[in-house]
């Protein structure tokens, strides 16, 4: 039992410490995005995107999965750890040295100034200084101890916006990210081994290689098909419909989609390793899944509906963003969509934490098929709602995925949601007459979500006696 409860009060700490993160980076980002477009230009904001983001492609290649080959395995040993330091550093050093061959290319095709050419070169030299923190990183995940990579996250972010503030009021112009951007690396790469030491080994067991790819590669191509699927399509959407239907697009599916990317993404992250740490006693995940399943309906079912509800007076309130309207309908989709694809993210992490990738591998090939053949074939026809409807399609398919995870687990999945959807769409009813009934304003709106909240909490004491106060209460006791 007091180990049940050390795991449980660890997968706390540490999703309570990726919330917070997330919230610090975000408010810190906005910040010096505030103050970075005030002092550079358009053109050197630009370039410094466009560099990082040709970096983030080279780091889907950057391990072929072995890293999470290591967080998966129930054990690991050094030859493991030896093999996926040697493999990777191997596979970086590669990637930095043809980048690196690449750079008049880069220059000539981009058209960079010579500033341009030493941050492209100093994101290259963090690319190989981010690879060294894998391992003591991976040792503190398999420990579920993610506010320790937290506090190094908070570190390394601080240090990059403040850093590149002042170099920017300084007059650095687009040398400031180039600073920054070092001193950040040498930040994160010293606190991690502070924080989680290891003496770096070299050596490749060739034995452990072929274990480790046989899960790292199908879980690295799934990454990589996700990239295919939800970055790429933009580029076509953009050529087809142009940047206004790109933008009601890319506008609504950023709201609808927030509440699952604030939920979903870092309790993922956490259950992921919590699973595989359990992976052998099938009793105690049908119980996480099924837990998994309640609380983040509790959280989801409401939050999408009440969101779906007061979006339209938030467009008609705020000054001049009634040119969103017209994408409220597509909005509407995405919400629905958002909220049925949340019900696919628990079951592949259980796929990956068991170490049947393949599975998640499968599915994710048949969504990226799925997603281009359908958009390519709806947008002529339905304009802006080709893709919505895709994705609409896309994510029903979760019933597909839960039927898959039948088959390892034993788990009640209606019984697990139905109490708070059933509660939710009361709710939202109950919000639609209210919202009839008086006049769109903010005083209006924070009506509204109070009686939301009131509402929500009230039906589902009665009608269920759950009462969330006391939901609360269980998720933070270590019992």
């Amino acid at each position: 039992m007091e180990q049940v409860g050390e795991l449980k009060k660890r997968v706390i700490i540490s999703t309570i410490s990726l919330y917070l993160q997330s919230g610090y980076s975000a408010v810190l980002g906005l910040v010096a995005n505030l103050v970075l477009t005030i002092l550079l230009s358009p053109a050197t904001f630009g370039i410094y995107i466009t560099i990082l983001s040709m970096i983030s492609i080279l780091n889907y290649f950057s391990d072929v999965g072995l890293a999470a080959s290591l967080i998966q395995k129930k054990e690991i040993n050094d030859e493991d750890v030896e093999t996926t330091f040697t493999i990777q550093q191997l596979l970086i050093l590669t990637l930095i040295s043809i980048a690196f061959l690449l750079t008049p290319f880069i220059i000539k095709f981009y058209n960079l100034p010579s500033d341009g050419k030493y941050l492209y070169w100093a994101l290259l030299f963090s690319f190989f200084l981010s690879s060294l923190k894998t391992i003591p990183s991976v040792f503190l995940e398999r420990k579920i101890q993610f506010q320790k990579i937290v506090l190094v996250q908070v570190f390394e972010n601080s240090v990059f916006y403040l850093s590149v503030i002042i170099f920017a009021i300084l007059g650095f112009q687009l040398k400031s990210f180039t600073y920054a951007v070092f001193l950040r690396s040498i930040t994160g790469l010293v606190m991690i081994y502070i924080i989680s030491p290891w003496m770096p080994r070299v050596g490749i067991n060739w034995v452990h290689l072929k274990q480790l790819l046989r899960f790292g590669v199908p879980f690295q191509a799934g990454s990589f098909l996700a990239l295919f699927k939800d970055d790429l399509i933009t580029l076509y959407l953009g050529k087809v419909l142009g940047f206004e239907g790109l933008g009601y697009i890319g506008w609504a599916k950023k709201f609808a989609e927030a509440p699952i990317r604030i939920i979903m993404d870092n309790l993922s992250r956490v259950m992921f390793p919590v699973m595989a740490r359990i992976q052998q006693d099938k009793q105690k995940i049908s119980r996480l899944i099924e837990k998994i399943l309640h609380y983040q309906t509790l959280i989801l079912a409401p939050s999408i509906i009440g969101l779906a509800i007061i979006m339209p007076i938030l467009v008609s309130t705020i000054p001049k963003y009634n040119k969103w309207e017209p994408a409220l309908p597509i909005f509407f989709l995405f919400c629905l969509s958002s909220l049925f694809s949340s019900y696919s993210s628990p079951f592949m992490n259980l796929f990956n934490a068991l170490g049947n990738v393949k599975i998640s591998f499968t599915f994710m090939a048949i969504w990226t098929a799925m997603v281009w053949t359908l958009t390519i074939i709806l947008t002529p026809t339905l304009g802006y709602f080709g893709f919505p409807v895709t994705q609409l399609v896309l994510s029903s398919t979760f019933l597909f995925v839960v039927w898959q995870a039948k088959r390892f687990i034993n788990f009640t999945f209606i019984k697990s949601i139905y109490k708070p959807i059933i509660t939710a769409l009361l709710m939202g009813l109950v919000l639609i007459i209210i919202k009839s009934l008086i006049p769109l304003s903010f005083i209006s709106l924070g009506v509204i979500i109070f009686m939301g909240g009131l509402t929500y909490f009230i039906l589902l004491l009665v009608l269920f006696k759950i009462n969330l106060i006391n939901e609360v209460r269980s998720v933070f006791s270590y019992e």
